[in-house]
């Protein structure tokens, strides 16, 4: 396992290969398809993003209730799919990577190639699992959106595999 501080080396994961395995620390942001749309509107209007997305890492999941004494409920990954319109405009403001369960069409691999922004895996299954790497949990944007609001998630050895990296490469068969 290749452990990587997402504050300090970002950029690391872009010469990370298909398949590789990384235990991330530092802050990344979770985001899903509400929060995609309203970011998307927000560009077209010309507005500034509510976060600055540049060299961070974006986590498609939305947590469950968090239970008393913890930093987040459960946060397994939703499937990466449904954000694949959106993903140029994320990478255009400068996203590292993106994290979620599931394939991607065939221009995700394209963008991975133009911008070297690897999508990363985590395991569907394994959000309580997951829930225990997350330090910390705030909401940063769109708090009436609820378990898809933005929010800002600092973690510790959190568990993902390359899933396809900067030079197209896949761990899909």
């Amino acid at each position: 396992m290749i452990k990587i501080n997402l504050d300090t080396e970002a950029a690391v994961l872009r010469e990370q290969k298909a398949g590789a395995s990384l235990l991330l620390s530092g802050t990344m942001y979770s985001a899903r398809d509400a929060a995609h749309k309203r970011m998307q509107i927000l560009l077209h209007e010309g507005k500034d993003l509510p976060v600055l997305l540049k060299d961070k890492v974006i986590y498609y999941m939305g947590p469950t209730p968090t239970k008393p004494g913890r930093a987040i409920g459960s946060c397994g990954p939703t499937s990466s799919y449904r954000m694949d319109g959106f993903l140029e405009m994320t990478l255009q403001n400068g996203v590292a990577a993106t994290i979620g369960k599931g394939t991607r069409d065939a221009n995700v691999t394209k963008l991975a190639k133009q911008y070297h922004a690897p999508y990363l895996l985590a395991v569907g299954g394994a959000g309580a699992y997951l829930a225990q790497c997350v330090v910390s949990s705030k909401i940063t944007a769109f708090e009436d959106l609820g378990a898809e609001a933005v929010r800002e998630l600092v973690i510790k050895d959190f568990p993902v595999i390359v899933g396809i990296d900067k030079n197209g490469d896949s761990a899909f068969f």
